[in-house]
């Protein structure tokens, strides 16, 4: 279990890594580009994903086709949402915001899985948006594309995490992987054409690490939920918050206010309770893969 929980803060590590390698391209590159070659390097991770007795054509197959339409979609709009958010705003702020993801997953489940949700992680959803607000400040800081690619990467990663639900836990890891490789290189590709800029040598090394660090992120994801339950998993995603901070404050010059630090507490502390919460009353938490 130890050994498990680990590896989640150092897979969770590697991604956070992997979107400070993205933003220091500045937005030098279209964001369908840095996607695109992105998910190129992130194929580098099949060996390690591809079980004993799973075939390669696996990776564009799952045993319920729709699950991996959406896991292609959502892995696209989810990569190009996220690159176009750490670019413009603030990696800490960004990670906030994203982190809507568990408040999603509750109302989503209520929606599509009519779910019974109880008066505790309403009240989450509830001090959730409240975050969000004392973060945006609508009305008295200047809202942009940014903060809408955060939200939407939030909420697309909600709707495939409920898509995984509904397909249940017998689904190759192979697939589910591939599927959030293919989207985004598809997607990436035909999008960066028109607008296409080579990228130099400093920028080759900046994709490479984005890509190749969240390749890695997901191999060690996938060997901690060998280990552990997924919801003990989950929580340990939270780290990669001390990290932004520590990113944005060092590298990039980030300062955040007092009012965005009090959202962020909001934000992450209504999430963590929700996964905390859902591992108690949603058995499907045991035995979820996270990828």
């Amino acid at each position: 279990m130890l050994k498990g929980v680990l590896l989640g803060f150092a897979c969770f590590a590697a991604f956070a890594i992997s979107d400070a390698f993205v933003k220091s391209i500045h937005g030098a590159l279209p964001p369908y580009e840095s996607v695109f070659f992105g998910a190129v390097f992130g194929l580098l991770a099949l060996p390690f994903i591809k079980a004993r007795d799973d075939a390669w054509h696996e990776v564009f197959v799952a045993r319920k086709p729709a699950l991996w339409w959406i896991r292609a979609a959502t892995g696209a709009i989810g990569n190009v949402c996220s690159v176009t958010a750490f670019t413009l705003l603030p990696m800490a702020e960004t990670f906030a915001l994203i982190f809507l993801m568990p408040i999603f997953v509750t109302l989503l489940s209520v929606l599509f899985l009519k779910e019974h949700v109880g008066w505790r992680r309403w009240s989450a959803v509830v001090i959730g948006f409240v975050g969000v607000l004392v973060v945006l400040r609508p009305g008295f800081r200047h809202l942009g594309v940014g903060h809408l690619a955060a939200l939407v990467c939030g909420l697309v990663a909600a709707v495939s995490v409920v898509a995984l639900r509904m397909a249940g836990p017998h689904e190759k890891r192979l697939g589910l992987y591939g599927a959030g490789m293919i989207g985004p290189i598809v997607a990436g590709g035909l999008l960066m054409l028109p607008g296409f800029v080579w990228p130099d040598l400093h920028q080759w090394w900046l994709l490479a690490g984005y890509g190749l660090l969240a390749a890695l992120a997901g191999v060690l994801l996938m060997y901690a939920t060998l280990i552990a339950p997924a919801n003990r998993i989950a929580p340990t995603q939270y780290s990669q918050m001390l990290w932004a901070i520590g990113f944005g404050y060092w590298l990039f010059g980030d300062h955040l206010d007092w009012p965005m630090l009090v959202g962020i507490v909001l934000i992450l502390g209504s999430g963590l309770f929700t996964l905390v919460r859902e591992g108690k009353v949603t058995p499907w938490w045991r035995r979820a893969k996270l990828l």
